[in-house]
């Protein structure tokens, strides 16, 4: 399967931009597996999940298909970075206590990154997979990005986004699934911030690429008369979608 690369050019920004997890999230993923020697976050991006996850594992193998996106990366000393696809790894055969995927599971060949899966998950170990769709700050801004997502970019979307926007829900998930609770990405972000998130879209970057232009600017002066205060930032939240499994029995 060939590496659909959507991130890459945009690595530095991506970095910069995308909101971070919470610590709750990878605090409840840890109190699921007994062991807590290896996790294994696939497709890692900058490292948004694989900083958080080393909070509660010794180790943290975190893996790429972009190398970009691996120099990008936040460094932690008990973070190992790799450069390889979710479907191809060089880990060990059961060695991995828990598996994590952030936003990225809509790209992989899934019957490959599954059996690849179960070769390293641990007897006892969990896969946890996640997605967030639209940000929600309040019902005017709310209206403004939707537009932009819908009409302004919409058509220049990847087909996988599809798969996000129906929340896994028709992804197949051939592991014994556990219920999860509901976790939310929060951030307090200024205009500014969220501008600059919203370049980060692959609609976006390919908006820009195929017309020429950035699309950005075809927003900004609307959000930014939205915004109550330009000085005081907004709370903004993003409801995760989360898929959790153990190896069938």
């Amino acid at each position: 399967m060939t590496f659909k690369d959507h991130f890459s050019s945009a690595s530095p920004d991506y970095a910069r931009f995308r909101p971070p997890y919470g610590r709750e999230l990878f605090a409840y993923l840890a109190s699921l597996v007994p062991d807590h020697r290896l996790a294994w976050d696939c497709a890692t991006g900058n490292g948004q999940a694989a900083v958080p996850l080393s909070g509660f594992f010794d180790r943290v193998i975190a893996t790429d298909a972009s190398e970009e996106q691996i120099q990008s990366a936040i460094q932690n000393p008990r973070i190992e970075y790799r450069v390889a696809p979710a479907e191809r790894t060089n880990l060990e055969a059961t060695s991995c206590d828990i598996i994590t995927v952030a936003q990225a599971l809509h790209w992989f060949d899934l019957a490959a990154f599954y059996a690849e899966a179960k070769r390293v998950l641990k007897a006892e170990g969990v896969l946890a997979v996640w997605s967030y769709n639209l940000l929600r700050i309040n019902p005017v801004i709310d209206a403004i990005v939707n537009h932009f997502y819908t009409d302004t970019v919409g058509s220049f979307w990847p087909p996988e986004r599809k798969l996000v926007e129906k929340g896994y829900r028709d992804l197949p998930f051939p592991f014994e699934e556990l219920n999860a609770p509901d976790f939310a990405i929060t951030a307090e972000w200024s205009a500014d911030a969220l501008l600059g998130y919203l370049g980060t879209w692959s609609a976006s970057r390919r908006y820009q690429k195929e017309l020429g232009q950035d699309p950005i600017p075809l927003i900004e002066r609307e959000l930014r008369n939205a915004w109550p205060d330009p000085g005081k930032p907004l709370l903004v939240r993003w409801p995760l979608v989360i898929r959790l499994g153990r190896l069938p029995s």
